[in-house]
């Protein structure tokens, strides 16, 4: 068996790409996560679950998200939400979360400061990865702004590490920006990060993984893995490719 890597599967399902055998039928998301998660179990570090693609699908979709929790079991599982509001209603939301959903880690975007994260730092035994810079081009639009001689998503880094918390604290750090997250590991070595990117955003597997060094942290292939085929085995494809991506994380 190979072991577990830096590989993050992402289960971002549209149905409009699953193998058109399957699209048709009521329990696609289900019947299509339950190969992936076969296919990649024994290489998988994680699995990042993004709701929004569950949540599109109405109750169907809520339905299918509490069947791939329950299928992903034991292994560590991030809910991808980008959660963050006044207090009372991220308390909400971080009970949704930890408690119902049982992840293990969540996203939270920090906009609103420290009130709209603190209900998501005090759950014990459990991650939080913190947007910073993220993948996509209006990332441009903010988060590269100067304040006081340092880019905006590192003042924020630098900001949530002095927050109080009872769990770990982690960010979220595009693999589309190689240059800049070399710069961040020689400030932050040992902070986690949650690396979104490689493959269909733009993002190149090796090139990520140099930049990032030593530093803990998994690398999410969502698009890049879970459509490699359309075949009925498709399956096959996603265990072959997973098994590469792991051991270019590994190496």
């Amino acid at each position: 068996m190979i072991p577990p890597s830096g590989l993050c599967v992402g289960l971002d399902i549209d149905l409009d790409r699953i193998p058109e055998y399957l699209r048709s039928r009521t329990d696609a998301v289900e019947r299509f996560n339950e190969r992936v998660i076969a296919a990649t179990r024994h290489v998988a570090a994680c699995y990042k679950v993004n709701l929004a693609f569950y949540e599109r699908l109405g109750r169907r979709g809520i339905e299918a998200l509490y069947a791939t929790r329950e299928m992903i079991g034991d292994a560590y599982v991030i809910m991808d939400a980008k959660r963050g509001d006044i207090g009372n209603t991220s308390a909400a939301y971080a009970t949704a979360l930890f408690d119902d959903l049982r992840a293990d880690a969540v996203t939270v975007a920090p906009y609103m400061g420290r009130d709209s994260v603190e209900p998501f730092l005090a759950v014990p035994n459990s991650m939080t990865y913190v947007l910073a810079l993220t993948s996509n081009p209006g990332s441009n639009d903010f988060q590269r702004l100067t304040i006081d001689g340092e880019p905006l998503y590192q003042r924020v880094m630098r900001t949530v590490l002095s927050w109080q918390r009872q769990g770990d604290v982690g960010f979220v750090v595009g693999a589309t920006h190689a240059d800049e997250l070399a710069g961040l590991r020689s400030v932050f070595p040992d902070v986690p990060f949650l690396i979104p990117g490689i493959g269909t955003q733009g993002g190149d597997a090796a090139a990520t993984v140099a930049a990032n060094g030593n530093g803990p942290a998994v690398f999410n292939v969502s698009r890049g893995l879970l459509y490699i085929s359309t075949a009925t085995d498709f399956d096959h494809a996603i265990k072959a490719e997973a098994e590469r991506l792991a051991t270019q994380m590994r190496s």
